[in-house]
């Protein structure tokens, strides 16, 4: 795995060291097991999916938090508790080992809801911008010509 140098952008840039950091974050958590496989896919302009295949999984079994913009989808399988009684197999070809899967989320991406069907996790989210900096219309009005003291506004 290559690794990239960000310390160039440091330098050369004011106020992207956010941006810096996510790249950096982004490069350096690239999970090489691949392991939940996930897909995300864009359900509108302004709307996200997120799809993490977590067969096995029981709902109470997975976590979902978001901290300061990062989505973080732990899942952690009661029977690798030490509480299990332990299980004798002849083979194993299902996995069942604890997970955590991080993504980073844009400025005003929240999470709507989420849903476990079919062994997939699914996670709704949705780009809700301040009104503040949505785009609005200006009206404009016409210019009226500043009175002269002492005249009278005409009706």
């Amino acid at each position: 795995m290559r690794t990239i140098d960000f310390t160039p952008l440091y330098r050369s840039a004011v106020g992207f060291d956010r941006l810096a950091r996510q790249l950096e974050s982004a490069a350096a958590t690239h999970e090489a097991n691949g392991w939940p496989p996930y897909n995300i896919e864009t359900t509108g302009e302004n709307a996200y999916r997120v799809e993490i295949a977590v067969a096995g999984f029981k709902p109470e079994e997975l976590t979902i938090e978001v901290k300061e913009n990062l989505l973080t989808v732990t899942g952690r399988k009661t029977a690798n508790d030490d509480t299990a009684p332990q299980k004798t197999y002849l083979h194993r070809g299902l996995a069942e080992r604890d997970f955590e899967r991080r993504f980073q989320l844009a400025d005003f991406v929240i999470v709507e809801d989420a849903n476990l069907a079919d062994g997939l996790l699914s996670i709704s989210l949705k780009r809700e911008l301040p009104e503040a900096l949505k785009p609005r219309r200006i009206q404009i009005g016409s210019a009226k010509s500043p009175l002269i003291e002492g005249e009278v506004a005409a009706a």
